[in-house]
């Protein structure tokens, strides 16, 4: 058992001499990804015996952003922390405890990467923000630095969609207006508050949980994103080649209506799908078919009544 009033946080702070932008690295988000923990404090331990070299801006490293999930080896210690990430003045959870902390700290920086891994075997891929708008759910305007750096972290495979596509599932499941919003805020997390307070933001799945390799993408994209933005004197990363990305946009989310509502076969992240192929079957048989090609995304056979239960994805090739 956890003694949660036993736990502290932790952050590590380094300082060019050369003032340029402002960097914060987080891994263990949830407390069973721990592949950027392990690639953080490699990094670090570099930068301790002077393999690296911070020559401008500054760094901050977060090795273990929920140390109660973190302790418990569980995706979450009491919530999920990477939703509905918000200062709280009345904290319920350790989650909110966590946010009171981590909310200011992130508002401090300019550039997040959240380094996070996955549960089933698939490879690794980066999930980016919006296009610039003025709109009201999530506006934006660097969309153009955050795709650049997102082809430099050394993936193929990108995803965009998140909070336009869970808001859409959150207006028509609400059946009172008046508590969108704070339904709304649960689709918030590490990079969607950091673009709220005006920076960009990019998560990083690494791999599957256990993969040997996940702490290693985790590593190279730390040093390709210190490169990018000038913090260590590194050549610039190239961007991966066009013709070897896949550009995906989550287009639409669809719900379980039923706790028993099942699907046909056990899915994977980023399976493929063909229009009309059967996907689930509601709790009185009726079949749930796949209503375009795409790739299926996040499925959560455990998901209860009203709630997400798959998200379906199409190329996107204006990426």
């Amino acid at each position: 058992m956890v003694d949660v009033n036993q736990l502290q946080f932790q952050s590590i702070h380094y300082n060019g001499q050369q003032a340029s932008t402002s960097l914060i690295v987080t891994g263990a988000v949830h407390g069973n990804e721990t592949c950027g923990t392990i690639a953080i404090q490699r990094v670090m331990k570099e930068l301790d015996s002077g393999v690296l070299f911070l020559r401008r801006g500054t760094v901050t490293f977060v090795p273990v952003t929920n140390p109660l999930a973190y302790a418990k080896g569980e995706r979450v210690g009491e919530r999920n922390l990477n939703r509905n990430l918000f200062s709280n003045s009345n904290p319920q959870n350790f989650e909110d405890r966590v946010a009171n902390w981590l909310c200011p700290l992130l508002a401090q920086h300019d550039v997040l990467l959240d380094l996070h891994s996955f549960n089933a075997a698939s490879e690794p891929f980066v999930m980016v923000g919006p296009r610039n708008n003025n709109g009201l759910l999530e506006p934006f305007k660097h969309e153009e630095q955050e795709r650049a750096l997102a082809r430099r972290l050394g993936v193929r495979r990108f995803v965009d969609g998140w909070l336009r596509t869970y808001g859409d599932g959150v207006q028509r499941r609400m059946s009172d207006s008046s508590e969108l919003q704070t339904v709304l805020r649960y689709g918030m997390g590490t990079t969607e508050y950091m673009r709220s307070t005006g920076g960009y933001a990019l998560t990083l799945e690494c791999g599957q949980h256990s993969d040997p390799q996940a702490p290693e993408v985790a590593y190279r994209a730390i040093l390709n994103t210190l490169a990018f933005l000038g913090l260590i004197d590194a050549p610039m990363p190239e961007p991966i080649a066009p013709e070897n990305m896949e550009a995906l946009s989550m287009v639409a989310v669809y719900d379980k209506q039923h706790a028993h509502d099942t699907f046909s076969r056990i899915w994977s992240s980023f399976d493929p799908v063909k229009q009309g192929e059967e996907i689930g079957r509601r709790v009185d048989g009726t079949p749930v078919l796949a209503e375009f090609d795409g790739r299926i995304l996040f499925p959560d056979s455990a998901a209860g009544a009203n709630s997400e239960w798959y998200y379906l994805t199409r190329p996107n090739p204006s990426f």
